[in-house]
């Protein structure tokens, strides 16, 4: 791994937490989890995310999930936690815990349990950053009802609030005005199917659901992208992309933890709300994850 890379460059794995029949959180899974994506090859896990159920888990649980993936995580090797949470002062919460547990940077949403306007953002970015670690904020339009549009996010960079985006709106075109009006911003691909696209676009890392189940091959995948060599990139993005898909999609946990429970790995239930595939859904992700795994995807 390069001595100058930022810990949010690279395949980041936002990773789905392991839970027993009784929804109790499997630290030990987790942390076996941590090491094992560590031994693979890519450069670092982001506990706590939306992939980590992070809104069902208690102040408590989200603190040793935390620690946990630091416990288990090489010299060099990223732990950037999700630190979403309603309030600001929440969020700086979580912010402070993951500096004193020795992460490197965290990852933060906007506020989002109301349309917040963007002095409330700006305030939101404030406070978490005011814990002392780098911030990559978290644009998900599409799950939250605030917006982090390519004007705000560089307004967030100029005050220097933020240093990367992992953009999950699936629109590429806002890549490039982000490098217009933000070009010190590191940009960041949040949506595993448009990942080929964000990267070609000038990506600096990639916050990665599937590269937890075929870390190898998603890892293949970013650096042949980032290299801008598509003789590579293209044909296993279109492999991968039946799977890949799924990350955009209302059921992605689910899903993500099927393909986990298929290699080998630690997958498991999901905490209410969230309920367990529907019939068809689920033949449709394992007929594309076996698929991959018969084909010798790893």
């Amino acid at each position: 791994m390069a001595h100058d890379r930022r810990p949010w460059h690279g395949v980041i794995v936002a990773t789905s937490l392991p839970l027993r029949r009784d929804l109790s959180v499997d630290y030990g899974a987790y942390g076996e989890s941590v090491a094992w994506l560590a031994e693979q090859g890519v450069h670092g896990v982001a506990p706590n995310g939306s992939l980590g159920e992070y809104q069902t888990l208690t102040d408590e649980e989200r603190d040793r999930v935390v620690r946990t993936a630091v416990a288990h995580a090489p010299e060099g090797f990223t732990v950037m936690p999700g630190v979403g949470a309603y309030g600001a002062m929440e969020a700086k919460r979580h912010a402070q815990v993951a500096r004193d547990a020795g992460c490197q940077a965290v990852m933060c949403l906007p506020p989002n349990g109301h349309r917040a306007g963007d002095g409330a953002v700006l305030e939101h970015f404030a406070m978490v950053a005011s814990a002392g670690l780098p911030v990559t904020a978290y644009n998900n339009p599409v799950d939250t009802k605030v917006d982090l549009r390519p004007e705000l996010l560089a307004k967030l960079h100029a005050e220097g609030l933020i240093a990367g985006v992992k953009e999950f709106s699936g629109d590429v075109r806002r890549c490039y005005a982000l490098r217009e009006l933000a070009p010190g911003l590191d940009l960041v691909a949040g949506t595993d199917d448009t990942l080929l696209e964000v990267a070609l676009a000038g990506a600096r890392g990639w916050v990665a659901g599937y590269a937890q189940v075929f870390p190898r091959a998603c890892l293949a995948l970013y650096e042949a992208a980032l290299a801008g060599d598509l003789d590579t990139a293209l044909p296993l993005y279109r492999r991968l992309h039946p799977v890949l898909r799924w990350d955009s999609r209302t059921e992605f946990v689910q899903a993500v933890k099927l393909g986990q429970d298929m290699t080998g790995r630690t997958g498991g239930p999901c905490r209410p709300p969230r309920q367990p595939l529907a019939p068809e859904a689920e033949a449709v992700v394992r007929a594309a994850t076996r698929a991959l795994i018969e084909a010798g995807v790893r």
